[in-house]
């Protein structure tokens, strides 16, 4: 009888891949875990307890068929696992890294309820596709037969990209326009090379063009061309924008220099850390932490993203406010961790009130406390009389979150259908809008989410849009 490879969960504990020690991952931007040898990829595996009715793949967006690749890897049958794991995941190397899988896949595993520590589903998933591309598994777009049909994609980031995937895969024209001068939205100019290196990135980008989608970069709708003459050239259009409106703060002195956004800041820090660009704002000082005293206000990812890319530029001190305690947070907490191994000071309970000088000397704060819940079944933060203060910053970067822009005004189309949160109008699971052949996927649609709930609504809409286009065809030849 063969050995059993699965359920060693009892006899062998979780062990991440190796972090490099924070003194020295501060002095750089690449990322923190080293990656797995094969050997400790298969043990760690081989810790899975195969469940009847699998938490990890009913709580993935994607619904990964995880127990079965993490079986696979424990036998050693890489290839299989890497091509089991890229069936529903057009990205499963950038989801190793970037998913909060304390939140999803990992925090729902059975053995962690047990008390014998989840299954490093992430670090394996990463391993397997870096090793599918490093043996040449990984390849382009090729599709049997070529289509006549054309869909023009709005927006490269990972909702747009994975329907460009699976669109180009069934023999689909594909076109994608975007106004940034390189592909991936946030994945290449939102999210930090230390958890994400951008090589990843590119390779996926390169990997499409090279299966023959066609990239319209620099190439801002409403400006360069219109929403309609995309419309007139294409069979259908999606919508993937995102949403890139940074919420503002109020308060006495929010418009003093040295206040900033988060997602400029993070776009300065990655064209110069990742890709050697030159940025003025940078050069000036004026997104660049070295020296200052850095505040960063908010509790998410994106501010997590900020407090660790000041440290990394040489910041005298960084300190993060939030308004609740640790436990309500919304960002994950493993990058909290993070954070304070790389000397990040969070002070919880605070709530910035207003900023002291023309160009920014100290934030203005408020204590608060956590009193009853409110309509999120959160606890909703009060403020504490007379626990004013001052929290000296030169530099303040505001991580408060995401809205959508007007799309209706920007793109002079009050056609298209938005809700009062100003995000697009679309159904559920096929991303269809209210004007013909136009979808929506991704954060245009949800509000700021996760990278893999856009990749997930872009695989949705392509299959939506081939079963439409196959519909058409059917009729067509039943007409002829």
């Amino acid at each position: 009888m063969a050995k059993q490879p699965m359920l060693k969960f009892v006899q062998i504990q979780r062990d991440m891949p190796e972090k490099r020690d924070a003194q020295v991952r501060n002095a750089d931007f690449d990322e923190i875990y080293a990656e797995y040898a094969r050997a400790k990829a298969e043990e760690q595996a081989s810790r899975c307890s195969q469940c009847g009715v699998p938490y990890c793949q009913t709580h993935c967006p994607l619904h990964n068929n995880i127990p079965d690749w993490l079986r696979l890897t424990a036998m050693g049958r890489l290839r299989e696992a890497y091509e089991l794991s890229q069936a529903t995941n057009t990205f499963p190397e950038i989801c190793g890294r970037i998913c909060p899988q304390d939140r999803l896949c990992e925090g729902n595993c059975v053995i962690e309820t047990s008390g014998h520590g989840t299954v490093t589903i992430g670090s394996v998933e990463k391993y397997i596709t870096d090793t599918a591309w490093d043996q040449g598994w990984v390849e382009p777009p090729s599709p049997a037969q070529e289509r006549p049909e054309s869909v023009g994609i709005i927006g490269a980031g990972p909702g747009g990209l994975a329907a460009a995937d699976m669109l180009r895969r069934a023999g689909v024209q594909v076109t994608v326009y975007d106004r940034y001068d390189r592909a991936g939205g946030l994945m290449t100019y939102g999210i930090p090379g230390f958890k994400l290196e951008k090589p990843v990135v590119m390779r996926r980008n390169k990997q499409l063009e090279e299966g023959g989608v066609t990239f319209r970069l620099n190439c801002t709708v409403g400006e360069d061309i219109s929403f309609e003459e995309i419309r007139d050239a294409h069979d259908a259009v999606i919508i993937a924008t995102g949403v890139y409106k940074s919420r503002d703060l109020k308060g006495p002195g929010s418009g003093a220099k040295g206040i900033v956004k988060a997602i400029d800041y993070l776009t300065a820090s990655n064209r110069v850390a990742n890709f050697g660009d030159t940025v003025a704002e940078y050069e000036s000082g004026e997104l660049n932490a070295a020296g200052k005293k850095v505040v960063v206000i908010g509790g998410g990812d994106t501010a997590m993203d900020c407090v660790r890319t000041a440290v990394r530029q040489g910041a005298e001190s960084v300190k993060c406010l939030y308004r609740r305690d640790r436990t309500n947070m919304p960002g994950s907490q493993r990058e909290v961790a993070n954070a304070e191994e790389e000397g990040v000071q969070f002070e919880w309970l605070t709530a910035p009130q207003g900023f002291a000088g023309d160009t920014v000397d100290g934030v203005m704060v408020q204590r608060m406390r956590l009193g009853h819940p409110d309509a999120t079944g959160r606890q909703a933060p009060e403020v504490i009389d007379g626990s004013d203060y001052v929290e000296d910053a030169d530099l303040v970067i505001k991580a408060l979150g995401f809205e959508p822009e007007d799309l209706q005004t920007l793109w002079g189309a009050p056609e298209l259908s938005v809700t009062r949160w100003g995000t697009v109008k679309a159904a559920f699971e096929t991303g269809a809008t209210d004007l013909d052949g136009v979808y929506a996927v991704g954060d245009i649609v949800r509000g700021a989410s996760l990278v893999v709930w856009a990749i997930r609504d872009g695989r949705d809409c392509a299959e939506a849009i081939l079963k439409r286009f196959d519909q058409r065809s059917t009729t067509k030849i039943a007409a002829e």
